[in-house]
């Protein structure tokens, strides 16, 4: 018969091994109820800034090899299109037809991420037009800005309008007008802030 010193053993052994249980079972629960929420919201966190440093390159890379300002440059003054003509005014299918609508498509279009792209301009960026639509930002939606200065001297790069300067369009002595009135004084045509929107779908 097992003496009361190997009954207490045995009892203060059994009281170890069931707060060991509890304690692991409390831990356990707490991690299914506690994390799987932050872990999405985590990862939906590490997406979005993901999708704004990737906006934010495309900018910085489109403006330094001068994509970015052939873009916004890209305009049928006639029509009042960046589409040759068509309707809507804008790309609806991606990004323009340049190196940086392609750097655009590639980021995003082909990962299931949308983007817009609207231009604010006049003196105090009070007005905008639509470079791409592809519909209504989603509540995760992230941006990505930057601003292209164009002077009146900047040709159009919109096809059969490339002899065509902002500043001939303001003055009259070509037809048609740009998106954009002439804002600022001596050379400088206007300030472009170009923001890029992404969500994903």
């Amino acid at each position: 018969m097992p003496s009361s010193e190997d009954r207490a053993q045995a009892h203060t052994l059994e009281a170890f091994a069931a707060a060991i249980l509890i304690v692991a079972g409390l831990a356990f629960a707490l991690q299914a109820t506690a994390v799987t929420p932050l872990s999405a919201s985590t990862s939906n966190q590490h997406l979005e800034n993901q999708q704004r440093a990737v906006a934010n390159d495309i900018l910085e890379t489109s403006a330094a090899n001068g994509d970015l300002r052939d873009a916004v440059l890209r305009w049928d003054p006639v029509n009042e299109t960046f589409t040759d003509g068509r309707s809507p005014s804008y790309f609806t299918g991606g990004g323009p037809p340049n190196g940086f609508g392609a750097a655009l498509n590639e980021s995003f279009g082909d990962r299931r991420i949308a983007f817009n792209v609207h231009i604010r301009h006049g003196s105090d960026n009070g007005a905008e037009t639509t470079l791409v639509s592809m519909g209504s930002p989603s509540d995760n939606a992230v941006t990505a800005t930057r601003t292209v200065v164009v002077t009146d001297d900047a040709n159009l790069t919109a096809p059969g309008y490339d002899d065509t300067t902002l500043g001939a369009l303001s003055d009259g002595t070509k037809d048609g007008e740009f998106y954009a009135a002439d804002a600022a004084a001596g050379a400088i045509y206007d300030r472009l802030e170009v923001r890029i929107v992404v969500w994903q779908l």
